[in-house]
């Protein structure tokens, strides 16, 4: 019990120091100033956990790998993440984070999950693959057991089995192919992404790019175990996936309605998990893109509801999608996400809100939406330092925040992720989470590039095992997962760590 309470007892001597330094001007006492540095310790993320001896080990030699990362002249977090990609991968910090059990990645977009080189390499050189080229410069994608029909703004169709028969060497076809689904660039990605509406369009084209391979019903189930052995690799045991729930198709053009894709979610997770028997499942939160109009988001709702009544072991909840300073805000479709509540009916939202640095919009009120809402968790929540109410009522609510950290400075909200917004966050133990957005799409893969930006960039020196240990649990804690099921996959994750301590303590 006296272990337990050291930290808390250290906070309440640090008030008490502070409360008869009130009002008073005098030379600084060294024990004033180091309670106030134990009281500001005490109030980051992990600052209230107490280490065992074997995790103050690891605790130490994570510190002196910190202090040598910091010192070297190519920082990684004070650079985007295509310059400093490489530099991360021979990171020793990086190394053990990629042993960690990280817990749950609970804000990963389902075409975006998956390597592109995998879809590349396994998936176009399937049979009955098309590709054509658009005026937009990117291209598209169909399986079909026919020649397909034209596409409007696409040059005419082109068998991949063909085009690549002609081909003594095919690797640059491919790079080509990869470059198209990726916003990952050797080039400078500053120069090649000048503002958020450039970088924005690629993203958005590189979804259209993917979207004929990924809804091609064979290749959609491979897609998606091929994601879950990818984040299961990276030592992630649970998944939330937000997902639109696509119409999927078959190769003589037949297609399958929602419940039928939710329903192969639900297959291919349970295989997963019997194949995977240490993984601990995944759940889907459907979602629909923010550009719908009210009508369609209220047929949309309907579904939703749905779907959460026939799937709730699978479904986990709602969500809107897609860029949120083009897209409508929360308020518009206002009518539309009050039908569960006027219906009794029960629906969690999971809403993005707050990926912006359009300051007093409409867009910028979607944090204060969301919470009014009831959201579960926020995603991204990258505004949330500019709206003192909404952060007060998040961390009152335990509202965690999803903080996908390469997914905001890749599409230009931070270039230095020690000025992220999360830095501050972390300072002072707001409920969030570690997440990574769209993965495939930035070069990344799993978790640990984003738990690398948070360790080193958002927390600096003050960060250490405990701040880790806080991150990972709380995707547990905060997952949409019942309360009974929570209890057991803490247990499951305890046991994961200690042997990860064990193995790495000295």
């Amino acid at each position: 019990m006296a272990v337990l309470l050291q930290r808390p007892l250290v906070a309440a001597a640090a008030c008490l120091l502070l409360y008869h330094m009130a009002g008073v001007l005098a030379v600084p006492d060294p024990r004033q100033r180091e309670a106030l540095i134990q009281l500001e310790a005490s109030m980051q993320t992990g600052g209230q956990v107490v280490l065992t001896d074997a995790e103050k080990g690891l605790d130490a030699l994570l510190c002196k790998m910190k202090q040598q990362e910091m010192a070297k002249a190519d920082f990684p977090p004070a650079m985007h993440f295509f310059k400093a990609r490489d530099l991360i991968r021979t990171s020793p910090i990086f190394n053990l984070l990629q042993k960690m059990p990280k817990g749950g990645a609970l804000h990963v977009h389902d075409l975006s999950m998956v390597d592109v080189e995998w879809l590349v390499k396994n998936v176009t050189y399937r049979p009955h693959c098309y590709m054509c080229f658009t005026d937009k410069q990117s291209i598209r994608f169909v399986f079909s057991s026919r020649w397909p029909k034209a596409l409007p703004h696409c040059s005419p169709w082109t068998l991949l089995e063909n085009l690549r028969a002609k081909m003594i060497n095919t690797t640059d076809l491919d790079n080509s192919i990869m470059g198209n689904m990726t916003l990952f660039t050797d080039q400078d990605p500053e120069m090649v992404y000048p503002s958020q509406d450039v970088v924005w369009d690629k993203f958005e084209q590189a979804f259209l790019a993917l979207w004929g391979l990924v809804t091609y019903a064979p290749v959609f189930r491979d897609y998606y175990y091929q994601g879950l052995s990818e984040f299961y690799v990276d030592n992630i045991m649970y998944l939330e996936l937000r997902a639109l729930l696509p119409e999927i198709y078959e190769l003589d053009g037949s297609t399958h309605d929602t419940a039928w894709t939710l329903k192969t979610y639900r297959e291919v997770t349970r295989q997963f998990t019997a194949d995977h028997p240490d993984f601990f499942g995944a759940r889907i939160i459907f979602t629909i893109n923010r550009g719908v109009n009210a009508s369609v988001m209220a047929g949309v709702v309907e579904e939703a509801m749905k779907l959460q009544r026939d799937f709730p072991d699978i479904m986990a909840g709602f969500d809107l999608v897609g860029r949120e300073d083009k897209g409508r805000p929360l308020w518009y479709f206002r009518e539309a996400l009050s039908l569960p509540a006027e219906r009794g009916v029960t629906l969690p939202f999971f809403f993005h809100a707050g990926e912006t640095d359009l300051e007093g919009t409409d867009v910028d009120q979607n944090l204060l939406d969301a919470l009014l809402f009831n959201t579960s968790r926020i995603g991204h929540g990258f505004a949330l330092l500019r709206h003192p109410v909404a952060k007060d009522l998040s961390r009152k609510r335990g509202v965690a925040l999803e903080v996908c950290p390469i997914s905001n400075q890749v599409l230009k909200l931070v270039s230095d992720m020690r000025n992220h917004p999360a830095a501050a966050l972390m300072s002072e133990n707001h409920p969030l989470v570690i997440s990574s957005d769209d993965p495939a799409m930035f070069g990344s893969s799993g978790l640990s590039y984003d738990f690398y930006e948070a360790f080193v960039g958002f927390g600096g020196m003050r960060s250490d095992l405990g701040s880790l240990k806080e991150l990972a649990t709380n995707s547990i804690r905060y997952s949409s997962l019942t309360s009974e099921q929570k209890e057991k996959a803490l247990v499951f994750w305890q046991r994961r760590w200690d042997k990860y301590v064990s193995e790495n303590a000295f």
